[in-house]
């Protein structure tokens, strides 16, 4: 379920992004033989800007869910027992 607000959109495409542009240098980093230290370290940053951008994603659908206290989103197809599994495969 993709954030509908865009500037909720905006954040989590910029995280990507930055995210895509850390795993470009990750990749230059091993190709060129760069010492463990920067290739963790760059590593770390790539993990971390996916998981804000994946928490990003499912805060804006658990408030969507907020608006249903029942917890079905059937034209989602998603239920509250879903997005908390979501939210769990990113911690």
């Amino acid at each position: 379920m993709p954030p509908t607000d865009p500037a909720v959109q905006r954040r989590i495409r910029n995280r990507l992004r930055r995210a895509q542009g850390q795993l470009d240098a990750l990749v230059r980093a091993v190709e060129g033989g760069a010492d463990c230290r920067q290739v963790v370290t760059q590593l770390a940053a790539v993990s971390k800007a996916l998981n804000r951008a994946g928490f990003a994603i499912v805060v804006s659908a658990m408030k969507e869910c907020l608006a249903d206290p029942d917890g079905n989103h059937p034209e989602e197809g998603i239920t509250t027992a879903e997005l908390e599994d979501l939210f769990l495969a990113l911690a």
